[in-house]
């Protein structure tokens, strides 16, 4: 996956597109992070940017990038599809790394402190929130 290519999926968007991602993001993401959880890496840093991204004191510029890095995490189809084990969510991990290291600093402590709930929470517990 080219620099170029993840440039371009990591266009913080106009208003209209954050709100279609924000929906996408909060219909899909726990779903397709149960499936990803023993591949990707990074499972507390992911659920942990998914809060910021629905963070309304986040930066509209730094949520922006988060939902278009976490919409990508959650399609169903990308660049490698994510049925095929230990490579599928390859394609993903470098999105996500690329938008971690575009947003350094703005996933706080709250962030970690909220995915690490959910990380421990019921699905039923994590969807009312």
């Amino acid at each position: 996956m080219d620099e170029v290519k993840i440039g371009e999926i990591l266009l913080p968007g106009d208003e209209a597109e954050q709100g279609r991602q924000s929906e996408r993001v909060r219909r899909r993401f726990w779903p397709v992070l149960k499936r990803a959880m023993r591949q990707v890496p990074f499972s507390r840093d992911l659920v942990a940017a998914y809060y910021c991204a629905l963070d309304p004191a986040t930066p509209t510029r730094v949520r922006g990038i988060l939902l278009a890095a976490l919409a990508y995490f959650v399609l169903p189809l990308d660049g490698i599809p994510d049925v095929f084990a230990l490579v599928g969510f390859s394609d993903d991990v470098a999105v996500l790394t690329a938008a971690f290291a575009a947003i350094r600093g703005h996933i706080r402590e709250d962030h970690y402190r909220a995915a690490d709930i959910a990380m421990t929470d019921e699905p039923e517990t994590r969807a009312a929130r």
